[in-house]
């Protein structure tokens, strides 16, 4: 046994067989099923010919078969990859192409987008499609429907061997440029990412792979994923539940409804509730306060955000609801995993988060034409992480150079958040450097004027740039959702900002939108709300 996700999950499915493992929708597995059925794609996409180390595309929606098919993958030691599902012609065949796929396990609706790029991904020769009632032509790209293929497979454990450092690849749009396949090794993700097997056990982190089995809890907890599979702090969090024993509830609506979800959460009296930041935690709060009583929800203790900004004032509205809900903030990215959490205690009130600084947790300051070094306590540089981590960038060497790099001996992953080593050892984390506005000298950073403004009760989410200015060389633009009815006005926005963050972090202008742009994951799209703001749209005065 390795620390292989597959050898891992199957010994939990043979200590817990019974207990109910996965719902979304309709569709319900207990461990023993997912486990068979995940044997059962494995067999047939072996006799398909994909072996060790070929790449298999997930393009599907939340389902039961998209973490079936993860799995089959790596029961044989197959590569699977993440695709968005927003993506179109030219990102889709980006990803299948760089990616090297052999095979693509799609909902039938995505046939057409497969089939107008195909031709250009000389590797791809399988595809199986997941019904969905769309009626599409499976025909037209020679697909063969995923329960069909799996119907007659042995749903035995005839595999072979695997490993620790076995692989699978994570895309992660970024804010620029073509996706980036991140490389993660197993041991590296289960102990970056998945807390090692110890996040719901006393007994901490395993030491060895058979350890997981005494992590599995006797009563199991529920937790439910609201980001797409597809995003890798949902993929991360699923892993999670189902490494520990605990019953996973995914949300099977193709959009985000916090009605639909908060039904879902009484349904199934899930315990834990996983966001991905403020874009998800709005519409959910605006539910509850439209409907006050409507549901059971008193089995909720945790409100938990990854991968996202979760604003102070999201986090007290949670508290407002559920007055004994245990709240959490992970730091991490694609590359970096969990690097740390944060629990409302603060210790600058300047940053998003503060978290120990560690043999494998630092902040490098790495400035042209300089050696890369450690920082001194007070100095303001990159987070960074050593030990677990990627193995770099799938197809491209030149990023990895530039995001995986060695300082004193050791290799360090560079995150991008810009972050400083404070004076008592810990580090402060301010957001993503490279989105820094640079006015008259002063470093902004986004994320922090961001969670002013959503303490605003007219905004409902809200995105800062920074656009040219003759004087100080960058200003502060927000762009704004206001909520439905409210008018917001450039005065009344500033006298509430300066309540929460210094005068010279402040808005200088404003810019209304219909609808702030955000990945489906909930990241921030900040190319297009700079586009928007250089466009002088929506400016109001």
């Amino acid at each position: 046994m390795h620390f292989n996700l597959a050898d891992l999950f199957e010994a939990v499915a043979d200590k817990v067989p019974e207990r109910e493992a996965l719902v979304c929708g309709d569709s319900r597995s207990t461990f023993s099923e997912l486990d068979r059925g995940a044997n059962r794609m494995a067999h047939y996409l072996r006799s398909r010919g994909v072996a060790a180390g070929d790449h298999v595309g997930l393009y599907m929606y939340n389902c039961n078969e998209y973490l079936e098919a993860m799995l089959a993958c790596f029961k044989i030691r197959a590569v699977p990859i993440n695709v968005n599902y927003r993506y179109v012609n030219d990102e889709l065949l980006y990803i299948f192409d760089n990616a090297d796929m052999v095979a693509c396990i799609h909902h039938r609706e995505f046939v057409p987008h497969i089939a107008r790029v195909r031709d250009g991904a000389e590797k791809l020769r399988l595809f199986v499609a997941v019904d969905d009632n769309s009626g599409e032509d499976l025909a037209a790209i020679g697909a063969v429907d995923y329960a069909e293929a799996a119907a007659g497979q042995s749903d035995a454990r005839d595999f072979g061997e695997r490993a620790d450092d076995d692989y699978f690849v994570l895309y992660t749009g970024g804010t620029t440029g073509m996706p980036k396949g991140v490389m993660w090794p197993h041991k590296n993700v289960f102990f970056a990412a998945m807390g090692g097997g110890g996040h719901f056990s006393p007994l901490g982190p395993c030491t060895t792979p058979e350890d997981i089995r005494e992590r599995v809890g006797e009563h199991p907890l529920v937790g439910i994923a609201l980001a797409p599979l597809m995003h890798g702090a949902s993929w991360w969090y699923a892993c999670i539940q189902l490494l520990a024993g605990n019953k996973l509830v995914l949300n099977h609506n193709r959009s985000f409804d916090g009605e639909q979800v908060w039904q879902i959460v009484a349904d199934e009296k899930v315990n834990a509730v996983q966001i991905v930041g403020d874009a998800m935690a709005i519409p959910l709060l605006d539910a509850l306060d439209a409907n006050p009583d409507r549901w059971d929800l008193s089995a909720v203790f945790n409100v938990g955000s990854g991968g996202a900004i979760f604003s102070d004032a999201k986090q007290d509205a949670f508290k407002r609801h559920f007055p004994n809900v245990f709240i959490t903030n992970a730091f991490g990215s694609s590359e970096g995993g969990q690097m740390g959490m944060d629990n409302g205690s603060r210790k600058n009130t300047t940053g998003l988060g503060n978290v120990s600084r560690t043999d494998y947790m630092d902040v490098i300051i790495d400035e042209p034409d300089q050696p890369r070094r450690h920082a001194k306590p007070g100095e303001t540089g990159i987070f960074a992480r050593s030990g677990y981590i990627p193995l770099g960038y799938y197809n491209d060497p030149e990023k990895t150079a530039k995001t995986f790099v060695e300082v004193d001996g050791k290799t360090w992953l560079l995150t991008g958040d810009a972050a400083t080593l404070e004076e008592d050892n810990s580090i402060t984390v301010f957001g993503r450097g490279s989105n820094c506005i640079n006015s008259g000298g002063e470093k902004i950073f986004p994320e922090e004027v961001e969670d002013a403004l959503k303490a605003h009760e007219g905004v409902f989410d809200a995105l800062v740039v920074g656009v040219p200015d003759e004087r100080w060389g960058s200003r502060v633009s927000a762009v704004i959702q206001a909520r439905a009815g409210v008018q917001l006005d450039l005065a009344s926005v500033q006298e509430h900002c300066r309540k929460h963050i210094a005068g010279y972090k402040v808005p200088r202008e404003i810019h209304l939108i219909e609808v702030v742009p955000r990945a489906p994951s909930g990241k921030p799209d900040y190319k297009t709300a700079k586009a928007f703001a250089l466009a002088g749209d929506g400016r109001v005065v």
